[in-house]
């Protein structure tokens, strides 16, 4: 067979690859059109049924063939280096596809980071700039309504972020939080010498069903300047609390989540090596240690329990305000920074690319369509190496043709022999025959023998 030229491999389909050359026969050579050839050791399944059906096989179905697709791997992209040496352009391919396992590779290490600092809370500190201000209502004798006829002030206490970002990609303005969203509760103490013990407290406090707001109005009759007290407690995520003055002090720390206490007293033990040598469970406390926790010794499991009657609710922002009456101060405004917490944009827009679908799918698409490129040219080089060989020697190669299907189709038939030897009379001319004839007859002479003798015990018995 010359140079260059492909034979099928074991079970392919014979003759040439594709229809446009040789068509695809009913029939392959030296097959029987129907039925079962005496050296067949199975039925040739009927028209229409596949070989997965005759053998009771399940046939994979539209989903199966789509995941089966999706299990392609990046070996199936490589171009084989024949058609790389046909083609010197494909080189500029198989460096995209050395990119694009590079560009993979750092994408999923990013995406692994994004999942991991999505699970730390992402916070920001953010001014938040409150607004108190009053109007006085003086009293109209002339009044229609009872309302009008009694002099009265408004409390009004509004806020909102500085420097507020404008909407991201993943953020959208409807996400802009409220004023009321920053506080856990607001108390409003007045004079309680001119609005008596009952009245003198407004208050408001979260409640699971509570509806968010701009801002706070607090309206009462009175014609004089009223002082009051405002008593704002911040809403913390994740919550907060004020730790006793000696934790405080041996821990630098005022104000702080749990979590972070109990990394601080790690950071305290380490630092001043007071974990035990030999038993790495236990803390040896220091004197100070052993102030605030009252025992010598103790295991690191037990210090947040222990922390708990350290732990106090934070102080709230007291700001203390005058009401007044006085028609020049009704145009003032009293305004207070206070550094809140706010979440980070940017744990959205990394929340809805870790969600997004959209460019996966276009990847599988595109994928797809490389695999069916990949697999249309290697169809391609198949079909020219067979125009090649076929046209170098036509007649040598058809021979190898026949030989190759040959061997195919006594693989796929489970025939023993040489068929097409064997229907010729001069196979059974051979030195060999008369031998063979003779251990034949006696192969079944032992066999019809072994039979009598066993038919005669059973009667015997």
């Amino acid at each position: 067979m010359p140079s260059g030229a492909r034979m099928p491999h074991q079970g392919a389909p014979m003759g040439p690859p594709g229809s446009p050359y040789m068509g695809s026969p009913a029939v392959r050579p030296g097959l029987a059109p129907a039925g079962m050839e005496p050296a067949r050791k199975r039925a040739a399944p009927p028209p229409g049924q596949s070989q997965a059906q005759s053998q009771g096989q399940p046939v994979p179905t539209a989903p199966a063939r789509s995941r089966s697709a999706k299990r392609r791997k990046m070996a199936d992209k490589i171009l084989p280096q024949r058609i790389r040496e046909l083609v010197p352009e494909s080189q500029a391919y198989m460096d995209l596809l050395a990119f694009e396992r590079k560009l993979d590779q750092t994408i999923m290490r990013k995406r692994v980071d994004i999942q991991e600092a999505l699970k730390r809370p992402m916070k920001q500190k953010r001014k938040l700039r409150l607004y108190i201000s009053n109007t006085f209502n003086p009293a109209k004798p002339d009044a229609e309504d009872s309302d009008g006829s009694i002099a009265s002030w408004e409390l009004r206490v509004e806020g909102k972020l500085l420097d507020d970002v404008r909407p991201g990609p993943g953020l959208s303005s409807k996400q802009k939080r409220k004023f009321s969203s920053f506080f856990k509760s607001l108390v409003i103490e007045l004079d309680k010498d001119l609005y008596g013990p009952d009245n003198h407290l407004v208050e408001w406090h979260r409640t699971p069903t509570t509806q968010e707001t701009d801002g706070f109005q607090v309206k009462r009759p009175g014609d004089l300047s009223v002082r009051c007290t405002l008593l704002l407690m911040l809403d913390y995520q994740p919550p907060q609390f004020k730790l006793d003055p000696r934790l405080a002090r041996l821990l630098g720390l005022h104000t702080q989540s749990r979590s972070a206490i109990v990394q601080a007293l790690w950071q305290y033990v380490k630092t001043n090596r007071l974990q035990d040598s030999h038993d790495k469970e236990y803390i040896n406390g220091d004197k100070y240690f052993q102030q605030i926790f009252d025992c010598p010794r103790l295991k690191f499991s037990e210090i947040p329990q222990r922390l708990t009657a350290l732990l106090l609710p934070p102080d709230p922002i007291v700001i203390n305000h005058v009401i007044s009456v006085d028609p020049s101060d009704q145009k003032k405004t009293a305004c207070y920074d206070i550094d809140v917490e706010v979440e980070e944009p940017l744990k959205g827009q990394m929340s809805s690319f870790l969600l997004s679908t959209a460019n996966q799918q276009e990847i599988s698409a595109l994928d797809s369509k490389i695999h069916e490129t990949i697999e249309s040219i290697n169809q391609l080089k198949i079909q020219r190496d067979f125009m090649l060989s076929f046209s170098r020697d036509p007649k040598g190669y058809i021979q190898d043709l026949l030989r190759s299907q040959s061997r195919d189709l006594k693989v796929m038939t489970d025939v023993a022999g040489n068929p097409e030897e064997e229907r010729r009379a001069e196979f059974y001319h051979q030195p060999w025959s008369q031998e063979a004839v003779s251990r034949y007859f006696y192969c079944k002479i032992q066999q019809r023998r072994q039979e009598l003798e066993q038919s005669l015990v059973v009667r015997n018995t």
